[in-house]
């Protein structure tokens, strides 16, 4: 029996929401940071005189962190407690917003965001372990991880909204002040509602494990983000990838003969575990190149102030609110198979509506294949998170999570990466040249919802379901 089992036992209702209230305002503030530092790259660009590196590093660093070191932090918190690294990720998020805030130059602030992100490790993958042990029942645990997932996907596209307007109205610091008084609120309700738990057994520190992760994750980010300066052939990026190569071979063998390892490879052997987090990966990459292209779309070409263009998917935003409480009922129900379905089905062909767009597409007619990614990104969220812990093992439920994250995580810096080499510095300044290597972005897109798709239907057979039993 886990700790989790004797502290939870006759939680009301109200506590329970009143936790995943808490967990849904961490994920807030740790996933829109992702996004919401976009808008502000000009203003930091004027205020701090950062070179393009030193801004592209400013948005990757958060993200590269994160995915380093999501699986120590799931694995830690189900050995030391859950409640206890939760709190620690927020008290270390919010020093790190604060340390953003004052960086008195590029360097400090991507040390900086480097700091959020040790934090941001401790609340995304955690908070999802406690939503999941608050919440035993299964047709309300799925509900509550549909409210969790249309939390997720609401932060990425509330970024540049809300970044927009603190942006314009107090400057770029101001992006990072916000997340502060949420902080010390989440904090403070945290030790007054959250109950401890952690699993019956935990795991031991496995630090080769941890370096070897942190190889492959950084080799394959880094080669993406610097393959466009320098080139894919040349020594640096080839070294990297030679580096990701071989740190993820000894990975494996290492972590197969670990007794407790930092990687569970048996987790894999659920095919439907395995398939989420692999539609984890392809669909936050469709989704963080939909980001990018189209924040550079509507305030390149279209001329639109980035309050303007981070308004413009509001409806989008709004369209995931409403869809993915929804989702999640149905996975409750019904299970994954049609959510997913209709995710890739939506992502495949918002990414071939946008082939259409030009110059001169009425912005309504826009706006509306924008829709498309909402419905996407609204219907993906539930299904994947259920399907990362559903079956799994309670020890393993922060690890199982964290995997999941790191394959969104991964994902959006693919995401960014493919459509930044594809698009180019020299589209940006030119509008036609621009939209001309956007409809390549898309092909790509294209195929990552048709492997969504395609993965929806193999994970949910009744042969994948059965592998579940083997973990």
């Amino acid at each position: 029996m886990t700790l989790s089992t004797l502290e939870d036992t006759g939680l009301t209702s109200a506590r329970r929401y009143a936790v995943l209230v808490i967990c849904c305002a961490s994920l807030l503030i740790s996933v829109m940071d992702i996004s919401i530092v976009n808008v502000a790259l000009p203003a930091i660009r004027d205020g701090l005189g950062a070179s393009t590196a030193g801004l592209q590093w400013t948005v990757d660093a958060y993200t590269l962190v994160l995915a380093s070191f999501l699986l120590l932090a799931g694995s830690t918190a189900d050995r030391f407690g859950r409640r206890r690294m939760f709190r620690l990720g927020l008290i270390v998020f919010g020093i790190g917003s604060l340390l953003c805030s004052l960086a008195p130059g590029i360097g400090w602030l991507i040390a900086a965001r480097a700091v959020q992100a040790v934090g941001g490790t401790m609340l995304n993958p955690v908070a999802m372990a406690i939503v999941v042990t608050v919440f035993p029942d299964r047709a309300e645990r799925a509900r509550a991880i549909g409210i969790f997932g249309a939390t997720a996907g609401l932060s990425l596209v509330l970024g540049p909204i809300l970044g927009g307007v603190l942006v314009d109205g107090l400057g770029w610091r101001s992006i990072f002040w916000v997340n502060l008084p949420i902080v010390v609120l989440a904090v403070v309700f945290t030790s007054l509602f959250v109950p401890e738990s952690r699993a019956a057994h935990g795991r031991r520190f496995d630090p080769i494990g941890q370096l070897l992760v942190i190889f492959v994750l950084g080799g394959v980010v880094s080669a993406i983000i610097e393959s466009e300066k320098h080139g894919w052939g040349t020594p640096f990026i080839v070294g990297l990838l030679v580096i990701a190569a071989v740190s993820a071979v000894a990975l494996i063998a290492y972590e197969r003969r670990r007794e407790e390892p930092l990687l569970e490879l048996r987790l894999f052997r659920s095919v439907p575990f395995s398939s989420a987090v692999l539609i984890a990966l392809f669909a936050y990459s469709g989704f963080g190149a939909f980001l990018f292209v189209t924040t550079l779309y509507l305030q390149s070409v279209r001329n639109l102030s980035a309050l303007d263009a981070g308004l413009s998917l509001l409806p989008v935003g709004l369209l995931i609110c409403v869809l993915s409480p929804l989702t999640g009922r149905v996975v409750g129900s019904l299970g994954p198979r049609l959510p997913l379905v209709v995710a890739g089905t939506a992502l495949t062909l918002g990414a071939a509506a946008s082939m259409t767009i030009g110059i001169a597409t009425p912005l309504p007619v826009v706006l509306a294949i924008f829709l498309l990614f909402g419905v996407f990104l609204g219907t993906i969220n539930p299904p994947i998170a259920n399907s990362a812990v559903s079956g799994m093992p309670a020890s393993m439920t922060g690890l199982a999570a964290s995997l999941a994250s790191v394959g969104r995580q991964t994902g959006m810096s693919l995401g960014v990466a493919i459509a930044g080499s594809i698009v180019g510095a020299k589209a940006t300044t030119d509008p036609q040249a621009f939209v001309h290597a956007a409809h390549l972005v898309w092909w790509p897109i294209i195929a990552m919802g048709l492997v969504v798709l395609a993965l929806a239907l193999v994970s949910t057979s009744r042969r994948a379901l059965l592998t579940v039993q083997a973990v």
